[in-house]
């Protein structure tokens, strides 16, 4: 035991003197880092065993995404199919808990002519909204309003969206329960015992309880999806670089994306053409299947998963093969990989993004935010390398799978929204940490840039959303769409037999 002391006694004091030299914080701290180092510490083992990958590292370039399908008729947004912008913020404004905003609008503004049609829309606490503080859910944001939209924001408003404040998050979108330290705890209306995933567990919680009909969400390893599933609503990430993210506060500079999560993918898909700054918004089609090549995702995508879940994945198999899709099963090389080169990716790019927040502001962070950016700076260099080369690797091996698919099939999680309070997430007698249980499914297509869409996929035995995931191949964000819609359609039908 004395030994023991001794060797952690050590370690602590080599990551106080290496803070001291570098700066990344408080080197009286340097027991807690060890402590919140261990909970990564399956990731780091892995990076640490991995054999050193061969080649040049990746590089995040924006994908081009290809256009909608020519001849396609156009469509607006109805008010009639949802609340209309005065109605929806009041009903933000009455609601009595659920922590689910950070800040309304005063009042309706003005609503600009275009395909939005006036749409009530919520944006997620770390995009900016002229004349809202952009807090990123955070006390050590400054408390100044902004003086100009982010230019996601900026285009809806130019299609006639309009926006009624901001939603909750976990805080600096560094989270996945968006327990949030300053604005309350998220509640997840579709099932309040459970938590709304995150980080834009604000923005799915608000669709979810009917309040708008799409709410802007922000995807660096799957923030979008996780939440969507968790509130059973749609959650689509468009391809990396698809969408400006200029006045966005970032997490990973080669993850980021900025999304819809919405009630439909029609509504989705419509707020992705205003986005994207299409000059129309083309009308999804609700052509059958037949001919499309899905490949169902096994290995690490199906072991384990919580029974409720695979039932609800065979249950989407039967409608694509009734429909004349055509499924076939496949592997992805290293996905066991995904959470070890997403740990060290965006460890590395948030400590870069922090570090003057860290440095000067410590101690107006939650706890877990404090702790995990503090333990961000003490990752070495050359491991972020390493995953870099194996990010590569793992594109590469993804982009191969869509030379016999057109898309690809796979839970969103291996099982529902975690308990409020859960740690850790018991799937097929295998325990997980709650950050591998929720995201184990989504980082591989984070890390390749690819699109990615959450679809709710109805429930468990006691109530809980399950949600299935589509991934389109690269820069086929509007091909993924029109399968998810008929996807969609045919869930509906299936509920209704």
């Amino acid at each position: 035991m004395a030994g023991d002391g001794s060797d952690e006694e050590a370690r602590h004091q080599a990551l106080a003197d290496y803070v001291r030299r570098f700066g990344g914080g408080d080197p009286g701290r340097a027991a807690l880092w060890d402590e919140r180092l261990k909970v990564n510490q399956p990731e780091i083992d892995r990076l640490l065993a991995a054999p050193a990958a061969a080649g040049p590292a990746y590089v995040a370039v924006a994908t081009p995404v290809l256009p909608p399908r020519a001849g396609q008729r156009t469509t607006r947004w109805d008010d009639r199919q949802g609340p209309d912008a005065a109605t929806a913020l009041a009903r933000a404004r009455s609601l009595a808990h659920g922590h689910l905003t950070t800040q309304l609008v005063a009042e309706v503004p003005a609503v600009a002519d275009g395909y939005l049609n006036g749409m009530p829309i919520a944006v997620k606490d770390l995009i900016g909204v002229a004349g809202l503080q952009r807090t990123g859910g955070s006390a050590s944001e400054p408390t100044t309003e902004v003086a100009d939209d982010a230019a996601c924001v900026a285009a809806l408003r130019r299609h006639g969206g309009v926006i009624i404040g901001l939603a909750n998050l976990h805080e600096l979108a560094l989270g996945a329960n968006s327990v949030n330290p300053v604005y309350g705890a998220v509640v997840n209306p579709a099932a309040p015992d459970r938590i709304p995933g995150g980080s834009s567990g604000g923005s799915a919680a608000l669709v979810a309880a009917g309040v708008v009909p799409v709410a802007l969400g922000s995807d660096t390893g799957g923030s979008i999806r996780i939440p969507a599933a968790c509130c059973g609503v749609v959650g689509f990430k468009p391809s990396h670089g698809a969408v400006a993210l200029d006045g966005v506060m970032r997490v990973g500079d080669s993850l980021d994306t900025v999304g819809p999560i919405g009630r439909t993918v029609a509504d989705c898909a419509l707020v992705y053409a205003a986005l994207s700054d299409c000059p129309r918004a083309p009308e999804l089609t609700e052509a059958a299947l037949s001919g499309l090549r899905v490949g169902r995702l096994t290995g690490h995508f199906e072991a384990p998963l919580d029974d409720d879940v695979q039932r609800a994945l065979d249950a989407a198999c039967r409608a694509l093969t009734d429909d004349g899709g055509h499924l076939s099963s496949c592997l992805l090389a290293g996905a066991e990989d995904s959470a070890a080169i997403y740990f060290a990716t965006v460890m590395v790019e948030a400590a870069g993004e922090h570090a003057e927040r860290v440095q000067r502001r410590a101690g107006q962070l939650g706890d877990d935010i404090r702790l995990r950016l503090e333990a961000a700076m003490l990752l070495p260099g050359h491991l972020y390398i390493k995953a870099q080369r194996m990010r590569r690797q793992l594109a590469a091996n993804l982009d191969a799978l869509f030379g016999d698919a057109d898309v690809l099939l796979c839970a969103t999680m291996r099982a529902p929204a975690p308990r409020r309070g859960e740690t850790t997430v018991t799937i097929g007698r295998k325990p997980y940490a709650l950050h591998a249980a929720m995201a184990d499914l989504t980082l591989p297509f984070s890390l390749a840039g690819l699109p990615a869409l959450s679809l709710p996929w109805g429930r468990t035995h006691d109530g809980v959303p399950i949600g299935l995931q589509l991934v389109g191949a690269r820069g086929s964000d509007w091909r993924l769409l029109e399968v998810a819609h008929r996807f969609e359609q045919l869930r509906e039908r299936t509920a209704e037999r």
